[in-house]
């Protein structure tokens, strides 16, 4: 790939070897919990598939297995948080939050518990579990929540980064990351902070701002409209509350057209927290490539993001569509 334009700093090897983000957690929990004793990590019975096996081996007085008993999950959690825990609950986004969202407004939004919110297996690319395990809607129940905040690692190196500052940060937490290997675009030194987007290609025809996987799409659609005489800014909004409103802001002023992208269903997640923002401080045309009001299905994850729409060609569509209007 040529890397013309290209935030270097940022990340140097675009095709290294595909690594699952979940890995990223699972690493950084076990180097989080040889620092800090009150580090705990709590499951509903998919310790393996959430990556906190490892942490259990090294760890096991502070690893709880709850079973399939998600509403216990975040509860238990909320209760180690009160006296001083660090606790990471851990689940498929599609249970938690998606079975215990009331819980954990309750017990630990109200209460501002320091509680991390973990939703893995999240958005299509779950593959052949089908709809019913492709969490599609976690990002618009937790952004609407007062005291969470939300982070979406795009890849291995930025959810280790991410797992720890959100042990760091004082106050509920969820981070959710997909199941499917990921293409790594970030290295070791790539800086990371909550709140802080990083513009990770410069441009000034059109905005791709992308969370999660879906960054690899941004930047192969980026390359692809570079091809076509447009240079395109690309964006990773890793943390969709709070939004990095300076760099959004500046980056639509100079852009003057944007395109969303996410995993997600296209109502109140990344998309409807960008275009929130900028009606209110700079509009500008958006076009949002997300699942469009649909639930998912079974199939092969590169295979369903073709399907879905969420291939970087059809963002390169919408970027072509936006700068018409």
């Amino acid at each position: 790939m040529n890397l013309q334009g290209v935030n270097k700093k940022l990340y140097l090897n675009f095709f290294r070897e595909r690594v699952p983000t979940r890995n990223g957690y699972g690493d950084a929990l076990v180097e989080l919990g040889k620092k800090n004793k009150n580090i705990m990590v709590l499951c509903a019975d998919l310790t393996e598939s959430t990556r906190v096996h490892k942490f259990r081996e090294a760890f096991p007085d502070r690893f709880v297995e709850i079973g399939v008993a998600e509403q216990n999950l975040v509860t238990v959690g909320s209760g180690l948080a009160a006296v001083g825990k660090i606790p990471f609950v851990s689940s498929y986004a599609m249970f938690c939050p998606g079975r215990c969202w009331e819980q954990i407004r309750t017990t630990i939004c109200y209460n501002n518990r320091n509680v991390k919110v973990i939703g893995a297996h999240s958005g299509i690319s779950v593959g052949p579990d089908g709809a019913t395990h492709q969490a599609l809607e976690d990002i618009a129940i937790m952004r609407a929540l007062p005291n969470m905040i939300v982070v979406v690692p795009a890849d291995y190196e930025q959810t280790k980064k991410a797992t720890k500052a959100i042990a760091e940060w004082q106050g509920p937490a969820y981070m959710r990351f997909a199941r499917e290997k990921t293409e790594q675009v970030t290295t070791a030194k790539t800086p990371f902070e909550i709140g802080k987007a990083q513009v990770l290609k410069d441009g000034k025809e059109v905005l791709l701002i992308g969370a999660g996987p879906m960054i690899h799409e941004c930047l192969v659609a980026a390359e692809e409209l570079q091809k076509q005489g447009i240079k395109a800014m690309v964006i990773n909004c890793h943390t969709i509350k709070p939004l990095d409103k300076k760099t959004i802001v500046a980056a639509a002023k100079k852009c003057k057209r944007v395109v969303t992208v996410e995993e997600h269903q296209i109502n109140g997640g990344l998309g409807g927290a960008i275009s929130e923002l900028l009606a209110e401080n700079h509009p500008v045309p958006i076009e949002r490539v997300a699942v469009n009001d649909r639930f998912g299905e079974s199939g092969e994850p590169d295979e369903l993001l073709v399907k879905f729409g969420l291939s970087s060609q059809h963002i390169v569509k919408a970027a072509l569509r936006v700068r018409k209007r």
